[in-house]
């Protein structure tokens, strides 16, 4: 059986949604960053990285969020949530699904942990960090919200739900909390978060991780 090693509202709520909307039987297993578990010599033999998602899959053990949604959908064809290859709609969802993961999910960890990028003890180079982060995540929101303008389909690929989905949800949720204009005051992403809470796996994630509102 699939198991996906997680902790509540991380990336890893990405393949958590997109198992859900496959309808496999997996398994969750609890991985307690509050206890540092990330960090022990039996999760680092999974993922020397010590970072949240993994992927179990019989053999074969995956860590990186992008990649973990890949194999998903390409092994379950049939829940449609990738393009056919070799189609322009594959490229854009491979165009989308690097710049969500290496652009986005990037700047993001640096607004979280801004002093990752200071030298320690240095306070007030984190808060620049951080305040320089928050402004180019707040271009990146207009960029997803430009994109669903253009198309003005429901779903982030268009008319199609993709797994795409899964991701710009998760990652506009973790600016709920911005003191800039989060993800849902933009006028298409608001309802399209509300489109996506609307949906069962997005809400059997939610209630599974034990997640109070608010949801995004």
């Amino acid at each position: 059986m699939i198991s996906l090693h997680y902790y509540p509202s991380t990336a890893a709520m990405v393949p958590h949604i997109v198992l859900e909307d496959i309808g496999v039987p997996y398994q969750r297993v609890l991985v307690d960053r509050m206890q540092n578990a990330h960090k022990a010599p039996d999760y680092l033999k999974l993922n020397p990285n010590g970072l949240i998602p993994v992927l179990l899959d019989g053999d074969l053990v995956l860590y990186e969020t992008a990649a973990i949604c890949l194999h998903l959908s390409d092994i379950h064809p049939e829940a449609g949530l990738v393009p056919a290859v070799g189609t322009a709609a594959r490229a854009h969802f491979y165009k989308w699904l690097m710049w969500l993961t290496n652009t986005l999910q990037a700047t993001l960890m640096t607004y979280f942990y801004p002093e990752r990028s200071v030298a320690a003890g240095n306070a007030a180079g984190a808060a620049e960090v951080k305040v320089q982060a928050e402004a180019k995540i707040g271009t990146m929101l207009d960029q997803l919200d430009a994109e669903l303008a253009r198309h003005g389909g429901p779903w982030f690929a268009g008319e199609n739900y993709s797994a795409l989905d899964a991701y710009v949800f998760t990652l506009c949720r973790w600016t709920r909390n911005f003191q800039s204009p989060a993800a849902r005051t933009r006028p298409h992403l608001g309802p399209y978060l509300q489109r996506m809470l609307a949906r069962p796996a997005v809400l059997r994630v939610l209630a599974a991780e034990e997640l109070a509102p608010p949801f995004v």
